[in-house]
């Protein structure tokens, strides 16, 4: 089933429109829930709430490409989830996530958190990160956004492509490098 047509049951509040976009895009946002939390039972209960959370969203809400209008909600609760286990304690982690490797990546060129003054930055940061994107090859832009956004690991993004994990790595690596160069460049310590 099309998109538009999925959406135009949740617009109708159809209770097909779940099980349609369940059938279409369970395993895209399984597959970003298990990159940010490494436990298949957390990532199927995420996987479900954003179903939850599109029924109650759409309407008011309607959105221009329902796959990354998905992914955002399970990438969001996804995090929320992680960072609850993380704060709980419970127990100790057993595996490192792709989310947790992605991060630690960018903290090598992106600056870390601090006072409410580099707080009042974040849009800037934002700002300029974008824009950096926006100005490199396709490649690299989306090999960025497949590794820091969705949080995939090397492995699945050189299949994805059709390239070496030392391909991508090296993207990954250079891509890194550039933006902490163009963050230098507008007054960022990294």
């Amino acid at each position: 089933m099309e998109d538009k047509q999925i959406i135009d049951l949740f617009l109708n509040r159809d209770e097909n429109a779940v099980r349609q976009t369940e059938l279409k895009y369970s395993g895209y946002l399984l597959t970003i829930a298990l990159n940010i939390l490494g436990n298949r039972e957390d990532s199927g209960e995420c996987v479900n709430d954003t179903y939850f959370k599109a029924w109650n969203s759409i309407p008011p809400h309607l959105p221009a490409r329902l796959r990354y209008y998905l992914g955002k909600i399970t990438r969001e609760l996804s995090i929320d989830r992680l960072r609850k286990k993380l704060s709980a304690k419970r127990g100790g982690k057993n595996r490192i996530t792709e989310y947790e490797l992605s991060l630690d990546e960018l903290g090598e060129c992106v600056p870390q958190k601090g006072s409410p003054e580099e707080e009042a930055e974040i849009s800037l940061l934002a700002e300029i990160i974008s824009r950096y994107l926006h100005n490199c090859s396709e490649e690299m832009r989306n090999t960025f956004m497949l590794r820091y956004y969705f949080c995939d690991s090397i492995k699945t993004i050189s299949e994805y492509f059709g390239m070496s994990e030392s391909k991508v790595k090296s993207i990954l690596f250079r891509a890194r490098e550039g933006l902490r160069k163009e963050l230098e460049k507008e007054g960022f310590s990294v």
